[in-house]
């Protein structure tokens, strides 16, 4: 035990005298969650609306009304033919075109339908698809207020009687996307902190020529293992306190579970992403090298990981080797525990196949290190 305290004294010292780490430890992880989680979020703004309206009708300009009095659209203005709102939206000018046609007061107040033409930029699909709800949702509210108006001038007689819906949303109720996101965000920083450092450290000790004066040391190879990663077990921990801190001071994402879990699941999956920077470390002699690899495997782990898209909709093939994905389970889990309360009992899948990770990858990198004497 002695000889691994002294090897994380020297990984500590080592860690802390590096000037150019510090900054990648402490200070980049605090802006890339401020930023990111600000940053990536599906909620469309400053949507660019315009109309045409051909019934210049008071339920017309009450219709236009609810769009210019919404936060996420912005009525840019008006055009007196479809031609002209086409050629603006070709320009990139305006990405929503509402047009009213004739007659459609008197149409809603006769037939009780009166249809309305919605033309959205799909370039962007994702964004088309939310700009169409947000649309329906408004034309919705404004049928529904005019009910009331077409009953008092006596012509809601045939009126159908609508049926309305009391939604409930649990775990999240005013639907901020950053408190889904946060958590996510936050398992990104702690992966690719602690992967990136341990797969370049011990690269760092090849390419300065410390590493060939260590192997012929009396040191065995599960001390010397041991002492180089138990620093980045510790500094993956203190990341993680940090983010749960900014994560309940500034966007105050509600913590319902338990904090001990938390760190308990933490701990393991951190061994496990210790245990692939290690490995990655035995087969590269350059820190670029090491690096490049890391960066490799990370972008496919956290693209299908369920943290920006649902793997629910990737297809079967997707889906089965995200069972293999170790930041999958860390999402759910953190999700899981801040946002819903699970218990261990909830959480226990994750656990075991994170933990059967984490001996696989361990075991590999331990086997994959040579050490000569």
């Amino acid at each position: 035990m002695k000889t691994i305290g002294y090897i994380i004294q020297k990984e500590f010292r080592q860690i802390f005298r590096n000037k150019a780490m510090l900054p990648i430890i402490f200070i980049m992880p605090l802006f890339q969650l401020i930023i990111l989680s600000n940053a990536a979020t599906f909620d469309v703004k400053n949507i660019k609306f315009s109309y045409i309206d051909h019934d210049h009708s008071a339920m017309s300009r009450a219709l236009i009304e609810k769009f210019n009095t919404s936060s996420y659209f912005n009525v840019i203005t008006d055009f007196p033919s479809a031609a002209l709102a086409n050629s603006a939206m070709l320009s990139g000018e305006v990405d929503v075109i509402l047009e009213i046609p004739q007659h459609f007061e008197r149409d809603l107040a006769k037939d009780k339908y009166a249809p309305l033409g919605i033309t959205i930029n799909a370039i962007d699909g994702a964004a088309a698809g939310i700009e169409n709800v947000y649309i329906s949702q408004i034309i919705q509210g404004f049928n529904r207020n005019i009910r009331p108006e077409l009953m008092q001038q006596g012509q809601a007689s045939n009126l159908m009687k609508s049926i309305n819906t009391i939604p409930l949303f649990w775990y999240n109720e005013t639907l901020n996307y950053k408190t889904f996101m946060v958590p996510g965000i936050l398992v990104l920083l702690v992966t690719m902190i602690t992967l990136f450092l341990s797969g370049m450290n011990i690269v760092r000790e090849k390419e300065i020529g410390t590493l060939e004066q260590i192997n012929v040391t009396p040191i065995k190879k599960s001390q010397f293992i041991i002492g180089k990663l138990f620093p980045f077990w510790v500094i993956g921990l203190a990341l993680l306190s940090v983010g749960l801190i900014i994560a309940k001071l500034i966007f105050d994402v509600p913590m319902l579970g338990s904090l001990v879990l938390m760190y308990g699941y933490t701990s393991v999956y951190i061994l496990v992403i210790l245990g692939i920077g290690l490995f990655i470390s035995n087969f590269t002699d350059t820190q670029q090298q090491a690096m490049f690899i890391s960066w490799f495997f990370i972008v496919i782990f956290i693209l299908m990981s369920g943290l920006f898209t649902p793997i629910e909709s990737m297809p079967k093939w997707a889906q089965t080797i995200t069972d293999f994905n170790p930041i999958k389970y860390f999402v759910q889990v953190m999700r899981m525990v801040m946002l819903k309360g699970s218990s261990l009992t909830d959480i226990m899948p994750q656990l075991l196949k994170t933990l059967a990770f984490a001996v696989i990858m361990n075991g590999l990198a331990v086997w994959s290190y040579r050490k000569t004497s």
